[in-house]
Parts: structure tokens; C-alpha cells; sequence
């Protein structure tokens, strides 16, 4: 399989929090997977046209505010999309790791894929929609829903779903704490698994040995989770992962632009 990292949305400026790496827009971590027998694969869609040509009718006031994002339509999944020569209708499914405005704006784009997601995920985004989190107009088309229980087999300290329709190579691997449904999406490349995380957390030196936040990333992660205790669960656990398996599995957030940085080179 052949695997594409692609920032669907740019948003506000930060830096890090010590030398040696400079300034940059926060991102919106994409992946799009080339598959041999199910077609393309989009791992979160970012924001979508929708949400670039109309943000107030799309997204939320407050949210606009609070991100700025650069709302670009060559940053939007279906351009990108378009530029690697495919369409649209080559994109066959999309696996969601929420969802929250920034990881399913794109949805819209791309009506004709089924859309993999967590049960408790989307039962909570229909029921507290419209919000600042969750923007109905981002499933108003009616997508093909494929929605699973957090349920399956052992998976480096974490349980892995298979989705259904996917080849083995691809896993959906629950991620509590920062929504009802939160997962994070296991990608084989032949060699490896790439993990992405998701906001389970947020900014790289999270998973230090000596774990490190980012000041403004950490009141966004921490204002927005709805399990303390499960969201810290959690990254304890991927600071296992990343510590013992990191021969094996590459992990990566969605917003870190220095991680987008070193794996889209």
C-alpha cells in the first residue's frame, strides 16, 4: 500500500516549546491509503469545501475564532485528491477518528464512501449537535455509515477493531478520553504500523519519558476531553507503546506540525 500524508487544514500559528524547531501553522493530519483492492482509503478528512467557501454556515463562530484557521482549498482532502490524479468516487471509505469539526469537514466532498466511526462516536455527535464539537452540516448528505463497538482483539497494550470491508492492514484502535468515541487508526505500510492518534494527544513530547505539553495545544485538549481520567488512561499507555514497540509502530497526533513535518518529507 502505498500511504500519502496531507495536511487538510491549516490553522493557528504556534511554536514549540524549546530550540531547534521553528514556528508553524498547526495542522490537520490526514492520511490517504492506496489500496490494491478496496480503492482509496482517507484517514480523517480535515476541513472541506464547505467548510473553506462558507465557514460561518459550516463551523461554529467561536470555533473559527479560537483555531483561525487558514481555510485554503488546496489545503481540502478532495484537492489533494485531485492533484495525485484521482477523483472523488476513488475514495471508497473514509475512517474517522472522531468526530469533531477539524477531522470530518471533508465528509461532504466525498458522499459516496462508507464512513468508518465508533458507535458511542456518532451517537454523541447526533445528540449534541449542533455545537462548537459536532456541526451537522457535515453529515447532512446522509453518509454510509459503518459504525463499530469497542470491541476486538489485543493490539500492543490497546484493542483493535477490524473494519469491515478493509484488508488486515488497516485497524481502527479505541482511544478514550477526549470524546464519547474517540479511536485512533493503524495503517500497515508493509514495513510497520503508522498510528494515528487522533487528539489522544496532542503535541509530540507528550509521550517523552518525562512527558512535556504544549501550553496553548494543552488547554484545547484539556478543555475539550470528557474523561480526565480515561484521556490520561490513555496516554499512558501510548507512552508504553512508544517506548517498547517504536521499531515497530510510528505514532503520530493530528494537529503537530512537526510530526506532519518529519513523516510527509
Amino acid at each position: 500500500m502505498k500511504i500519502h500524508h496531507l495536511n487538510c487544514g491549516s490553522v493557528r500559528q504556534i511554536d514549540p516549546t524549546y530550540e531547534g524547531l521553528p514556528s508553524a501553522p498547526a495542522v490537520n493530519h490526514c492520511l490517504l491509503v492506496e489500496t490494491d483492492r478496496n480503492g482509496l482509503v482517507l484517514v480523517e478528512t480535515g476541513l472541506g469545501l464547505d467548510d473553506v467557501r462558507d465557514p460561518g454556515g459550516s463551523l461554529s463562530a467561536d470555533w473559527v475564532d479560537m483555531t483561525q484557521p487558514a481555510l485554503q482549498e488546496h489545503e481540502t482532502a478532495i484537492r489533494q485528491v485531485e492533484r495525485l490524479g484521482f477523483t472523488p468516487a476513488d475514495v471508497r471509505h473514509v475512517l474517522l477518528t472522531h468526530l469533531d469539526v477539524d477531522h470530518c469537514g471533508g465528509l461532504p466532498d466525498f458522499p459516496h464512501a462508507a464512513v468508518h466511526v465508533l458507535e458511542a462516536e456518532l451517537r454523541a455527535a447526533v445528540a449534541q449537535a449542533p455545537s462548537r464539537r459536532y456541526r451537522p452540516a457535515h453529515w447532512a448528505h446522509g453518509p454510509h455509515w459503518r459504525t463499530y463497538e469497542s470491541t476486538g482483539d489485543p493490539w500492543f497494550g490497546f484493542t483493535a477493531i477490524q473494519p469491515s470491508g478493509l484488508p488486515e492492514e488497516i485497524k481502527l484502535v479505541p482511544m478514550g478520553g477526549h470524546t464519547a468515541g474517540h479511536t485512533g487508526i493503524a495503517v500497515h505500510d508493509g514495513t510497520r504500523w503508522l498510528l494515528h492518534c487522533g487528539d489522544a494527544y496532542y503535541y509530540h513530547r507528550e509521550l517523552d519519558e518525562n512527558p512535556e505539553t504544549h501550553p496553548l495545544m494543552d488547554i484545547v485538549q484539556t478543555t475539550s476531553e470528557v474523561d480526565h481520567d480515561q484521556r490520561i488512561d490513555t496516554q499512558v499507555r501510548l507512552r508504553t507503546l512508544a517506548r517498547d514497540h517504536s521499531d515497530e509502530v510510528t505514532l503520530f497526533s493530528a494537529h503537530d506540525p512537526w510530526e506532519f513535518g518529519r513523516l510527509a518529507s
